[in-house]
């Protein structure tokens, strides 16, 4: 290969390396500049700083030799004195580079190949950096490609500027592609790796139902229904929550489409999975109830604070509610985000007896009362003996059958018995180690002390360098569902915001932080002339 070759040959190559990789005819040329630049280092030695420009317009190649002006020469190769430099450039100084033009070259077979790997390994790096800069934008598209070859099961996609994976657990089940087949999948995932970017793609992710209905409904492509939650079980069957921003437009309707038409067009790419449109609600427990379909759903209790909901089902509702396999709650479950308890009327009347049973033969034990009294107290709302022991006694005096003195005994049997009670969690507290300095931090009760010493906070210093999740407990989302890690505060019914206080208080009391700390910001001034609006 001679360094003189036409000119106009080496802009040809690199005009067609360019279209047919789709990359950028600078970075072609600049490749073939670094590949000349290597070769002529191999006839003039490796420590030669040797340049090569090629003239993006005519084509035209320069070789030169870079030297660095130094005032004590120890390299030759790619350095020059100052007096050597200035006989090229009267003006030369102290670290500049002098540019010495080399004649051009005859080539040998080793240094033309030494120069196509170069050319090769650029262009290569040139085009993974633009399928990478290309797709990792596209994350959460659809794309349409070609079956490239299918191996151990995962399936390589041609989509025509790149190559993509759909893994087999990203396939649906008893789903079969063969070569040249065409398939369309969403892209989840894009990463930059060694041997290229790699693309994912899925047919079993959630978000590639929701992408399939935005191309069947105008509606939800316009921004007028929106998807706000989807849950799949791949394969098998899916729910869909659905919310119109107009009040004209029917959400599910317009998802379902006329005849089911556009409904239809998703379960087909779907290979039949069994889809379930239905109405998102603001309100969890009507979102919950909807969940729910087609199993109708007597009663809902929550539990906010767990993010758990019960949901009562007539006795007949019971499989239809749990679905087969457990399939329609665990659905429900995912779509909602709360963890769903099903309970049948019987079975919720059962408990509520056994609830009741229990709060009296608490109130029978605690105040030394016989079954007829226990069962009043349960019965007129009384659910603990702190609770009887704070109300106002002409409350419990105005029970029927009970007086002022029945009252006035009852709440010192209640106070008596809370008493030993603390002394003997006192006495506990004591024996785990708890520091008495732990029971003044404001929020903490004794009960709460034999808590926190069985999960070995024994100081205030231990308290203060907890987190919120280290008292009050955590969820995670795990196969599908909420996983609970319990805290040290797990059961007392406190709030994170209740917590919080008394984590914060700890710190305070352990000199970590001041008053001024704990201090709320300071309300925004009202900008002058204005008046004070009137509360609503």
């Amino acid at each position: 290969m001679a360094v003189s070759a036409n000119r106009l040959e080496l802009l040809q190559i690199a005009d067609a390396v360019a279209r047919e990789k789709a990359i950028d005819r600078s970075i072609v040329i600049t490749a073939m500049e670094d590949a000349i630049a290597k070769a002529a280092r191999s006839r003039y030695g490796a420590e030669t700083d040797v340049h090569a420009d090629i003239n993006s317009k005519t084509g035209d190649l320069r070789l030169s030799r870079h030297m660095l002006v130094v005032d004590t020469v120890e390299n030759p190769a790619n350095q020059i004195s100052l007096e050597g430099a200035r006989r090229h450039n009267p003006a030369a100084q102290l670290g500049d580079t002098i540019a010495d033009q080399l004649p051009p070259l005859e080539y040998g077979r080793i240094a033309a190949q030494s120069a196509k790997q170069v050319i090769v390994q650029k262009v290569r790096e040139a085009e993974r950096d633009r399928q990478y800069q290309e797709y990792k934008d596209r994350i959460s598209d659809i794309v349409n490609g070609l079956v490239k070859r299918v191996e151990y099961g995962n399936v390589v996609v041609d989509l025509g500027r790149g190559e993509a994976i759909v893994r087999r657990d990203e396939m649906l089940p008893r789903e079969v592609f063969r070569n040249g087949d065409r398939i369309r999948a969403y892209i989840y995932d894009v990463r930059r790796e060694a041997r290229g970017p790699q693309i994912f793609l899925s047919r079993t992710h959630p978000q590639f139902m929701a992408k399939l209905f935005a191309q069947e409904v105008p509606e939800i492509y316009d921004g007028i229904v929106e998807v706000k939650a989807v849950a799949r079980d791949p394969g098998s069957r899916a729910k869909i929550a659905v919310i119109s921003r107009d009040s004209s437009v029917d959400p599910v309707g317009a998802c379902v489409g006329m005849r089911g038409s556009r409904v239809q067009a998703v379960v087909n790419e779907l290979q039949g999975e069994k889809i379930d449109i239905i109405p998102w609600s603001p309100d969890i427990a009507t979102f919950v109830v909807n969940a729910l379909a087609p199993a109708e759903v007597a009663k809902v209790v929550l539990d906010e604070d767990r993010e758990r909901i019960e949901v009562v089902v007539p006795d007949q509702q019971l499989s239809l509610a749990i679905g087969r396999r457990g399939q329609n709650v665990r659905l429900a479950s995912q779509l909602t985000g709360w963890d769903i308890d099903i309970l049948t009327e019987q079975e919720e009347s059962e408990r509520r007896q056994a609830e009741f049973e229990n709060r009296t033969r608490i109130f029978m034990d605690a105040l030394n009362v016989d079954e007829v009294v226990g069962q009043l107290l349960a019965s007129e709302g009384f659910t603990s003996v702190e609770e009887l022991a704070m109300v106002d006694e002409k409350e419990i005096a105005s029970i029927e059958g009970f007086d002022a003195d029945t009252a006035q005994e009852l709440q010192n049997r209640a106070r008596e018995y809370l008493e030993r009670i603390e002394e003997e969690l006192d006495a506990k507290r004591r024996e785990l180690g708890v520091e008495d300095a732990l029971k003044e931090v404001p929020g903490v009760t004794t009960r709460m002390l034999v808590g926190l010493g069985e999960n070995g906070i024994k100081t205030v210093e231990d308290l203060a360098g907890c987190a919120t999740d280290d008292l009050a407990g955590w969820s995670e989302r795990k196969d599908g569902e909420n996983v609970r890690h319990p805290g040290a505060l797990d059961g007392f019914e406190l709030s994170r915001e209740e917590i919080d206080s008394i984590i914060m208080q700890a710190r305070l009391k352990a000199g970590w932080i001041t008053e001024a700390d704990l201090a709320p910001p300071p309300a925004e001034a009202e900008p002058e002339g204005t008046e004070a609006q009137p509360a609503v």
